[in-house]
């Protein structure tokens, strides 16, 4: 009995003694968390926080799991490892209770009062994107995201609440507290703590003069006390198009070619027409079916009671799908953020980041010099390379120096379609040279606390930012209208520097159930820049990599030019928040900002907002209402400012290149003349927003958010019609005005089922309505976008219709018979009178004797006023799986991708269901080389087409090993995953793509599309 004692005595001890004995604390990122259990799995090892959030707990060892839990808070589970100290951070599953940065502060979202979106870090993590922007498509409500187009980091379109101005409608982006200018591709995914979007102007107004659109606040990564943690995540994958057009192969194009010509009385052009078989892919030889795209970000975070840091180093690195070697985007990039609490009253910080972009590109959108519109509209004809010896013995390919490729080979030239339309890979090839960027933004800060709830607060930021280019042309020969005789080589050379001085007090008390802080405070900004730019021509190289500045050229083939600017911002502001028992919810704020940018009477804006709230489930009327867990309302008002315009667009400044010929013989003279008249009452554009809405949750699964709002934007910058006697520009004035009115929803439901699986669905939808609502006594309409070629005005901009809509000839179907044609008259007259059967018939809308440009109506918009999207999300055990779609609706977009202009021009096999006799077809016009009736040199509804579309954007499947696993390699975390991007799009939109921003919205000119990602990727974390 003794030996039998003492061997259970000696297994206790040794049991003890393999025991490890740990601490930590629990926090929600901000504020402990008391109370919050921490459990060892498996075993009955528990402890509870204490009122600091701290704890401590004996454990059975190294592979022991820790379970830690709290009411309204994601459980989460930690491995033991090596570890003895923890600093855990819970991630609330109460969006009521998540913190979120309201601008120089934060709020808990239960007690905000204006109308904010917030992505968390989590939500960003399984969303690979190549721009931040463009994770908030789909995601938020209200915001709309819109690609340029999907050539490598290709910017997007950003709207909050739709269009607000005329000018420039583009949010404010702010990083770290920093305005940041030029977007912030500069940033990378796996460095981003949240990113909150302020929508009204209660919550946006506290950056005054440049929040009209709407205010972007990006929150990067810091250090976390007393912890650890390495991480690297990364992808691996190709692209390649979603789409492609169905155009007419070699057979087809001859038969519509010859077809055409005889309508207009012409012979034919290609006798063999049906012995013709294939033809050029013009298509394929632009498009990559495996364009690799990559992507490494590394980042460790560490910290003390003292001192936190946080490091990275991230690497981007993707091919286009269209002509993949002059289409490449690459990015490095580092960060370095850190806070030091040196006294218990002074805290010191900062953040920086660094990055340097790479790349080439080809025109996105364009009618001129697209590689997609090129492949479109080239005849299927022309080879890609020249091969047949009576063409390789023709004068062009003997005499003039056509471009081949790697073996020598010449490519081919089409002897049916001219102009801009050349081989698309021949144009690649003359086209050498590149991009680059460099980018440094960050700030350095100090935060004292004088007396008890007095916060001061001084911070130094800057964004420097340097970019420019390179280019050669060597002598080539596309086509006759596409030449170049002598080489020429270019330079650009630019620099952007920018820096704020902030400096803020803040003030909270809390007195009984009355909670209240003050913040005041003083901004001034300062930005400066410039280029440079040359060419030489003639220099005796022939590619980019032996060409410089180097060489003696005469003066007339140099040209050098250079620009500078310089502005500054000076602002005050001040801001009470107040609330009772957070059940009564009261914020104001002004700030008052100046700018030079405009005239001496206006140089000082005043931006007030107030807000207010009322949470109702605080109340004891709603103690009984079980499955209400949380309810406010709120509403606001507010003004913002717009200041994006021109420097010195008050006064009258001069220009140069102003020829004039005095006395006789006359004289020519080069001199300067006054570009506009001075207008000294300039001021900002100002957007007065309402907004009303609510927060819920209920059955404390379901969360709801609603808001209303209306836009009103006064005093829009214009230029104001002149005489012509006046002899120069009429100046910039405030005078027109613009309205946004809509609604947005948000909804959430998440859910744990006892068998342990998760899911979460989150999904979002707004609608906005936007009108022009005056353009001033003088202007009728702004006329919009076009199509160079022929000529054709796109869209107006109109008192009463939103900005940009469709514009142009409405059709009633088409001339079946000559009876037709002739029954188509006003009094007798012939209102068509070059058309015959075939043609298109145009409405006569003005109903007078005539068809003209007066006829002209307003056909559709080219915006959507519906957005919508949804994400879906699961987890059961190691495996997870997140699905993620957008759309859009309520919008036309303008099919400009074929250049009717030339009639030879290759078309989609749309056209083999043209009007080819009495009954064939009352939607396609018959093919004509004349187009006497301009059924297709006429802006109509022919072009546009239904916009609407939804797209899965992501659909990823993960496996994360067991914590048991991972800990044994002393890792917290080791995931794989496979990810599809841009998977299915479901459009009626016969191009490439429905999403097209920029510069052409809803304007297809080649569009280069989005392409479909093939993504195997790792989130791995020591």
């Amino acid at each position: 009995m003794p030996k039998l004692l003492l061997a259970i005595l000696f297994f206790i001890s040794l049991k003890m003694s393999a025991q490890t004995q740990i601490s930590g604390r629990v926090t929600d990122g901000n504020e402990p968390l008391p109370g919050a259990t921490v459990v060892e799995r498996g075993t009955q090892n528990g402890t509870t926080t204490d009122a600091d959030g701290q704890f401590q707990l004996l454990t059975t060892g190294k592979r022991a799991i820790l379970t830690i839990s709290y009411v309204g808070f994601k459980t989460q589970e930690i491995a033991i490892g090596n570890r003895s100290i923890f600093e855990i951070t819970l991630e609330s599953s109460d969006a009521m209770q998540e913190v979120v940065v309201v601008g120089y502060g934060t709020q808990k979202k239960s007690v905000t009062t204006g109308a904010i979106s917030k992505v968390r870090a989590s939500d960003l993590e399984n969303m690979p994107v190549s721009r931040l922007e463009q994770s908030l498509s789909g995601r938020t409500s209200g915001v709309r995201v819109t690609s340029n187009s999907g050539a490598p980091n290709s910017a997007a379109t950003v709207r909050i609440r739709g269009t607000t101005t005329i000018n420039d409608s583009d949010p404010l982006y702010v990083v770290d507290g920093i305005p940041i200018g030029g977007g912030i591709d500069y940033l990378n995914q796996s460095d981003i703590e949240s990113i909150e979007v302020l929508k009204d102007a209660a919550s946006a107004a506290v950056y005054g003069a440049r929040s009209a659109n709407g205010v972007i606040i990006v929150t990067t990564k810091k250090g976390q006390k007393n912890r650890t943690a390495l991480s690297y995540n990364a992808y691996f994958g190709v692209q390649n198009p979603w789409k492609r057009l169905d155009l007419l192969n070699a057979r087809d194009y001859a038969t519509l070619m010859n077809e055409s010509s005889e309508n207009a009385g012409q012979g034919i052009l290609f006798p063999d027409a049906a012995n013709l078989t294939g033809g050029t892919d013009w298509q394929s030889a632009i498009f990559d079916e495996n364009a690799p795209i990559q992507n490494h970000e590394l980042s460790i975070s560490t910290g003390s009671e003292r001192s936190t840091y946080y490091a990275s180093f991230g690497y981007f690195d993707q091919s286009g799908i269209v002509t993949s070697a002059a289409s490449s985007f690459q990015r490095y990039s580092v960060r370095f953020n850190s806070t030091h609490k040196i006294k218990d009253w002074l805290t010191v910080g900062n953040t920086l980041g660094y990055s340097r972009n790479t790349g080439r590109g080809v025109p996105e959108n364009s009618e001129y010099g697209s590689p997609l519109m090129r492949a479109i509209n080239l005849d299927p004809l022309t080879p890609v390379v020249e091969t047949r010896p009576d063409v390789l013995n023709s004068p062009v390919f003997v005499n003039f120096p056509v471009v081949k490729d790697e073996n020598g080979r010449p490519y081919g030239i089409s002897t049916y379609v001219t102009s801009e339309v050349v081989n698309p890979v021949a144009a690649v090839k003359v086209s050498q040279g590149s991009g680059w960027g460099d980018k440094v933004a960050g700030n350095v800060f100090a935060e004292v606390l004088p007396i008890n709830g007095l916060k001061l607060r001084t911070s130094y930021g800057v964004d420097f930012g340097y970019w420019g280019d390179e280019s050669f042309s060597p002598v080539y020969y596309l086509n006759a209208a596409n030449r170049r005789d002598i080489n020429q080589y270019g330079r650009s050379q630019n620099r952007g520097t920018f820096w704020i001085w902030e400096n803020t007090a803040v003030y909270e008390r809390i007195f009984g159930n009355h909670t209240a802080s003050l913040l005041v405070g003083t901004v001034a900004e300062h930005n400066e820049g410039g280029g440079i730019n040359g060419s030489y021509q003639d220099i005796p190289v022939f590619d980019i990599k032996d060409a410089s500045f180097g060489f003696n050229v005469p003066a007339d083939k140099k040209n050098f030019g250079g620009y500078e600017y310089e502005g500054a911002l000076v602002s005050y502001l001040a801001r009470l928040n107040y609330n009772f028992s957070g059940k009564y919810l009261f914020s104001a704020l002004l700030r008052r900002d100046g700018s030079p940018k405009f005239g001496k009477n206006y140089r000082f804006g005043n931006f007030p907002s107030v807000s207010a709230g009322w949470v109702l489930s605080e109340e004891n009327f709603m103690e009984n209402v079980s499955p209400i867990n949380f309810f406010k309302i709120r509403g606001s008002w507010g003004v913002n400012g717009n200041e994006k315009i021109g420097n010195f667009r008050y006064v009258s400044t001069v220009g140069g290149s102003r020829n004039y010929t005095f006395g006789f013989p006359e004289i020519f003279t080069n001199g300067v003349t006054p570009n506009a008249l001075a207008n000294p009452d300039l001021r900002w554009e100002e957007t007065t927003q309402t907004n009303f809405g609510f927060d819920a949750k209920i059955f404390k699964n379901i969360s709801l958010t609603f808001d209303w709002f209306e836009k009103l934007t006064s005093g829009m910058l214009l230029d104001i019609s002149v005489p012509g006697y006046v002899g120069n520009a009429g100046p910039v004035g405030n005078i027109a005005s613009m309205r946004n009115t809509g609604f947005e929803v948000e909804l959430g439901f998440t859910k744990t089922l006892s068998n342990g699986l998760q899911f979460e669905l989150n999904g979002n939808v707004s609608h906005v309505k936007n009108e022009v609502t005056n353009l001033g006594d003088e202007k009728e309409f702004l006329t919009g976008q076009t199509f160079t070629p022929q000529g054709l005005e796109i869209t107006r901009t109109s008192v009463g219709l939103p900005f940009g809509y469709f514009y142009g000839y409405e059709t009633d179907g088409i001339f079946q018979n000559e009876t037709d044609v002739a029954a188509y008259n006003k009094n007798g007259v012939l209102l068509q009178p070059d058309a015959l059967p075939g043609d298109f018939k145009f409405k006569n809308t003005i109903r007078d004797s005539f068809l003209n440009a007066n006829d002209r109506v307003f056909l559709g918009n080219s915006i959507p006023t519906w957005t919508y999207g949804f994400t879906f999300l699961t987890k059961y055990k190691s495996l997870d799986l997140t699905i993620f779609g957008q759309g859009v609706a309520g919008n036309k977009i303008f099919n400009a991708t074929r250049r009717f202009d030339l009639p030879t021009a290759n078309l989609t096999t749309d056209a083999l269901n043209r009007w080819h006799g009495e009954g064939t077809s009352n939607t396609f016009p018959r093919l004509t080389m004349t187009d006497l009736n301009k059924n297709f040199s006429r802006s109509s509804d022919f072009f546009l087409e239904n916009g609407a579309f939804f797209r899965i954007k992501t659909l990823q499947l993960g496996y994360s090993l067991p914590l048991a696993a991972t800990s044994k390699i002393g890792m917290n975390r080791l995931r794989f995953y496979v990810s599809g991007n841009n998977l299915f799009t479901f459009t009626a939109y016969s191009g490439f793509d429905p999403e097209i921003g920029g510069g052409s919205y809803g304007v297809d000119r080649g569009i280069y599309p989005a392409a479909r990602f093939w993504l195997f990727g790792v989130n791995a974390t020591l």
